[in-house]
């Protein structure tokens, strides 16, 4: 079998089964997988979007030799934009896992991974000499705490598994 009929077949075997969940929704479950499916159009177009005035933007300057990564400034603003990039991306996947039947709608994890990212992203973009001691303290906090949540609830999916397979 070659790989576009296998993909092909794929593509088919996810519709049909689209078809089969939705003849199974009521009118609310219907309704929210219409707006799931409508935000997740909308966040990739504003994701491409915002891909392509990245790459409009450095490509050039790169290509140029006007831009220098190790100069401190130009990384932080650089980097800042790809974590923003990446932090649209991971979102759009948080809402796309839901419309593909595959978790429920709330993705705690997801959610707290996200908000991790986004301390990354601001770690790196931050302006130590600028920014007070206190705040980087309290950024730094908040992630630490984040990161204990996250472990908690892995801990927990853990634990819920081994009940499972001893059922």
């Amino acid at each position: 079998m070659s790989k576009p009929d296998s993909e092909r077949r794929e593509r088919n075997s996810t519709l049909k089964n689209f078809r089969l969940q939705w003849a199974l929704m009521n009118a609310y479950e219907r309704f929210e997988q219409s707006v799931v499916i409508a935000l997740s159009l909308i966040i990739a177009s504003v994701i491409l979007m915002a891909l392509l005035q990245l790459c409009r933007r450095v490509v050039p300057l790169v290509i140029g030799g006007a831009i220098d990564p190790l100069d401190h400034d130009v990384f932080q603003a650089l980097f800042g934009s790809i974590f923003t990039v990446l932090i649209a991306l991971e979102f759009k996947h948080s809402i796309v896992r839901p419309a593909l039947r595959r978790n429920s709608i709330v993705q705690v994890r997801t959610v707290l991974l996200i908000a991790l990212l986004a301390l990354s992203r601001k770690f790196v973009i931050l302006d130590s000499a600028a920014t007070p001691a206190l705040t980087i303290a309290a950024l730094g906090f908040a992630t630490l705490v984040l990161g204990i949540v996250c472990w908690l609830l892995r801990e927990r999916e853990d634990d819920l598994r081994e009940c499972d397979k001893d059922e």
